[in-house]
């Protein structure tokens, strides 16, 4: 089937039920039938509706915005008041965070995520090392986010102006690593310059094309996570709807993102992986390789990885990295080998798979409450 799409002639029907029996190969039909769908122009009309909506949209970076993700409880987006539900109108069905993770389908939609992201960064990997930290991966959204909705305090548009004060300001990075960020973004084409000039004459940049269909991707991904839960059809409506939605719920996420203690700042072994280069996409294909089927063990879970140099390869990174990476988790009981190194299989210790699930979790929340507050609007 993969074969069919990448040869396949212009304006042949592909076969749905046969990408639909291979896990996964959904997404990179997504991107094949959606790449130009996500347009500059229409982003751009969409947010000038957005903007129009009145000045309570916008983010306001104070101690009393709703700086907080508590467990149980529904988000609050102090800021973004104006987008939530009315009565009557549709609401999540998760109101807090227990409701997610205590879904007997919870563990399936965490595998279908982690296999997902994983498979995602294959699709451009320059344009993937850029978000492939947990720094980078906030300020991205953040970069986003001020394209759509400009936080207070900062000039209007994405520049390396703008982008090197929002770093420092919202405590993510550094103002040299945001322009590095930005520098690189506009390299790679996932940024390209807009006619407009900023402040003081720097060019403003937009999304790509590309750029705006990879997020698009995120979001699909995600909410296809969470109808496995409840069996919605949250993926189907940002699909056909994702022009108008994602210039309104970007600002949203970003600040369920931001305000979120526990996801600024994960456990100990998300944190390894997601804090240095590309370690991320490690994690993703540990979790997605847990291998349900096998006989549990006590506090772990076998997966089917039995070579470094095979993960090194499938994740696209050298070893002597993920070797690396390999032994810091490791040195604190995060995985380790059930027998011989290198002759054996890897396992995760529950308290990895444990932090990565509930990271996905909350993440899940927010997203979930912000596509229900939008649909609303």
């Amino acid at each position: 089937m993969l074969h069919f799409l990448l040869k396949r002639k212009k304006n042949e029907k592909i076969p749905l039920d046969g990408i639909l029996e291979i896990p996964h190969l959904f997404l990179i039909y997504f991107i094949y039938e959606n790449f130009s769908s996500y347009s500059i122009p229409a982003a751009q009309a969409a947010t000038k509706a957005v903007r129009l909506a009145g000045q309570q949209a916008h983010f306001t970076h104070s101690s009393n915005a709703g700086w907080g993700c508590i467990l149980g409880q529904v988000i609050e987006f102090a800021a973004f008041s104006a987008l939530s539900p009315a009565g009557g109108a549709r609401r999540s069905p998760f109101g807090g965070l227990k409701d997610i993770t205590a879904n007997r389908a919870f563990p399936n939609a965490v595998r279908f995520l982690a296999a997902g992201l994983f498979e995602t960064h294959k699709i451009s990997l320059r344009a993937a090392a850029l978000f492939a930290t947990q720094q980078r991966w906030l300020l991205s959204h953040v970069a986003l986010a001020h394209y759509f909705r400009p936080f207070d305090t900062v000039e209007p548009g994405v520049s390396r102006r703008s982008l090197g004060l929002l770093g420092p300001l919202l405590g993510i990075a550094s103002r040299n690593t945001s322009y590095t960020l930005f520098e690189e973004a506009m390299k790679y084409g996932v940024l390209q310059t807009m006619d407009r000039p900023a402040v003081g004459g720097a060019p403003l940049a937009e999304p790509s094309q590309a750029a705006l269909s990879l997020i698009a991707l995120w979001y699909i991904q995600h909410f296809e996570a969470l109808d496995l839960l409840d069996g919605g059809q949250r993926h189907v409506k940002f699909k056909t709807q994702g022009e108008g939605l994602l210039p309104v719920i970007q600002p949203v996420v970003t600040q369920g993102l931001l305000s979120c203690p526990e996801l600024r700042a994960p456990g100990q072994l998300y944190t390894i992986f997601t804090w240095t280069d590309s370690g991320g996409w490690l994690m993703d294909r540990l979790i997605a390789g847990i291998d349900w089927n096998s006989p549990p063990l006590k506090d772990r879970y076998l997966t089917d990885i039995g070579s470094i140099t095979y993960l090194a390869q499938t994740a696209r990174l050298s070893r002597a990295h993920t070797s690396r990476k390999f032994a810091e988790a490791q040195s604190i009981g995060g995985l380790g080998w059930t027998g011989r190194p290198g002759r054996s299989t890897i396992w995760i210790s529950r308290r990895f798979y444990e932090e990565y699930a509930e990271f996905q979790a909350r993440k899940l929340l927010i997203l979930d409450h912000a596509l229900a507050a939008a649909l609303n609007t």
